[in-house]
C-alpha cells in the first residue's frame, strides 16, 4: 500500500529535496507551500505528487489543504521556516512575530491539525525540522534559535502524548547544510571553505543528508524511535573543544 506524506515549505530548497526523495521512494506526496505557482511547478516534476497551497500560520488554510489531499497522511514533515538576520535589539517587532509564527506556532498548529486523524487511525508520524542553532544559539539570527529550541521540546511533548496512541514524533536538527535558506550564504567560496573546514567531517552537509534522514526515520527500521532529535551536522555541536587552544 502506498504511503502518503505532506511536506510544508515543500516548493523549493530543503523541502523540495525531501518531497522529491519521498516521491522517488513510492510515497504519494503533498507539496505544501504558501507560494502556489512554485508548489505546482515542483509537484509537476514528481510522480504521485500534488501542490497544496496553504499558510502554515492560518488554521483554516491548513485545514483546506488537508481536505484537498483527501486522506490523513502517514507522514507530516514540518519543514517551513524563516530566518531574519540582525541583532536582537535591532530587529523589528514584525521580525519577532513573523519568526515565532512561522517556525514555532506554525509547526505546532500543523501538528495539532493533522494529529487527530492520525490518532483516530492509530498510526502516523510527525517530523519537525529544528536546527543546531536550537542547541547552540548563533548570534545575529533573532528569534530563530529560540523557535528551534522550542520545537525540539514540543517534539518531546508530542511524542509522550501521542506515542501511546500510535503516533510517533521526531525532530531533525540540520547543521551547516548547503541547501534551502543557507544556500545563498554558501555561494561565497570563502564562506564555504571556512564553514566546511570547521566541521569535523570537513565538508558542508547536503540536502540529501537531511532528506535521507527523513526517509530513515519514517522507515520500519526506525519504528522504535520516538521523541528523538536527530542531529545531522558532521559533528559540529560536539566539536567546541577542538576549536579552543590547549596551551
Amino acid at each position: 500500500m502506498m504511503k502518503s506524506a505532506v511536506v510544508t515549505g515543500g516548493a523549493d530548497g530543503l523541502g523540495a529535496e525531501i518531497a522529491t526523495l519521498l516521491a522517488t521512494n513510492g510515497y504519494r506526496v503533498g507539496v505544501l507551500d504558501i507560494r502556489g505557482d512554485l508548489a505546482e511547478q515542483t509537484a509537476a516534476g514528481m510522480e504521485n505528487a500534488q501542490a497544496l497551497v496553504a499558510d502554515v500560520t492560518a488554521a483554516d488554510s491548513v485545514e483546506r489543504a488537508l481536505s484537498q489531499f483527501g486522506v490523513t497522511p502517514d507522514l507530516w514533515v514540518n519543514n517551513a521556516g524563516i530566518v531574519r538576520f540582525g541583532g536582537l535589539e535591532s530587529q523589528s517587532i514584525e521580525d519577532y512575530v513573523d519568526t515565532l509564527n512561522v517556525n514555532f506556532l506554525g509547526s505546532c498548529l500543523c501538528a495539532r491539525l493533522v494529529a487527530p486523524g492520525m490518532l483516530e487511525r492509530g498510526s502516523g508520524h510527525i517530523i519537525n525540522l529544528t536546527s543546531v542553532n536550537g542547541i547552540h544559539p548563533a548570534p545575529g539570527v533573532g528569534l530563530y534559535s529560540g523557535t528551534k529550541a522550542g520545537m525540539a521540546v514540543m517534539t518531546q511533548a508530542m511524542a509522550i502524548e501521542w506515542g501511546p496512541r500510535g503516533v510517533r514524533c521526531n525532530a531533525i536538527a540540520p547543521g551547516f547544510i548547503d541547501a534551502g535558506m543557507s544556500k545563498p550564504i554558501y555561494a561565497d567560496p570563502k564562506v564555504r571553505e571556512k564553514r566546511g573546514g570547521g566541521v569535523p567531517l570537513r565538508r558542508l552537509g547536503s540536502g540529501d543528508d537531511i532528506a535521507n534522514a527523513v526517509l530513515f526515520l519514517d522507515s520500519e527500521a526506525a519504528g522504535y524511535i520516538n521523541g528523538h532529535q536527530l542531529v545531522i551536522d558532521g559533528g559540529v555541536v560536539n566539536s567546541v573543544m577542538a576549536h579552543l587552544p590547549r596551551n
